[in-house]
């Protein structure tokens, strides 16, 4: 029961993420849904073409493609200028439930497919970002999970630790979720990012002049 209410916590999350991103391009109804559902199920859907595994699981969640529908129409319908006003702080949070989520997820159907720890992570990091990255793209945006905080990395760890096998019970799984959403919000809050090239010539350049 946990883990479906955060299956459809992160579907949720995931779906209005696109949808106001859609929404801030002033995209019509069609784009408000297509960016919803390519944000929620993206993922997912990169993720089996990637690891060799059958698409149809992925369209076999009706029940998650209802509630993802509901909320886009409820959105795009509704004016929940409250909500909007307030998505930069509550919406990270919730995102990064679906990020821990979907992450774990993905690194499961990679060991529940005997794959090696590479693919592994790879599984792992598609589910976890592979929608918002698509998302990102049609939206005519620089995908965030490549320039702002540190996002692939929380899930590239929970990959890591499924596929040596610390953790393969339920209990273990809630305990590395809880450690996802907490990583993941600590840097939106302390605004944690990996060196680009630029803080690295940046660095020299202070070096250069301190000795």
């Amino acid at each position: 029961m946990t883990w479906e209410i955060l299956n459809v916590i992160g579907t949720m999350a995931f779906a209005i993420s696109g949808a106001i991103v859609a929404l801030e391009e002033r995209y019509d109804l069609f784009g408000v849904y297509l960016l919803g559902f390519t944000t929620a199920f993206g993922g997912g859907l990169i993720r089996h073409v990637v690891l060799g595994l059958p698409v149809s699981e992925v369209w076999n969640q009706s029940m998650l493609f209802l509630i993802a529908f509901i909320t886009l129409t409820l959105l795009f319908f509704i004016p929940f200028h409250w909500f909007l006003t307030g998505w930069a702080k509550w919406g990270a949070f919730f995102d990064s439930i679906g990020l821990s989520s979907f992450a774990v997820q993905g690194a499961l159907f990679a060991v529940a497919a005997g794959y090696p720890l590479p693919a592994v992570i790879v599984g792992s990091v598609l589910t976890g970002t592979g929608g918002g990255m698509v998302r990102d793209v049609l939206a005519g945006r620089k995908p965030l999970v490549l320039h702002k905080e540190i996002y692939a990395m929380w899930a590239v760890l929970g990959a890591i630790v499924i596929g040596i096998g610390l953790a393969d019970e339920m209990m273990e799984y809630m305990i590395l979720l809880s450690l996802i959403i907490t990583l993941r919000m600590l840097s939106v809050i302390y605004d944690w990012r990996l060196p680009s090239r630029s803080d690295w010539l940046n660095f020299l350049r202070r070096f250069g002049r301190s000795s």
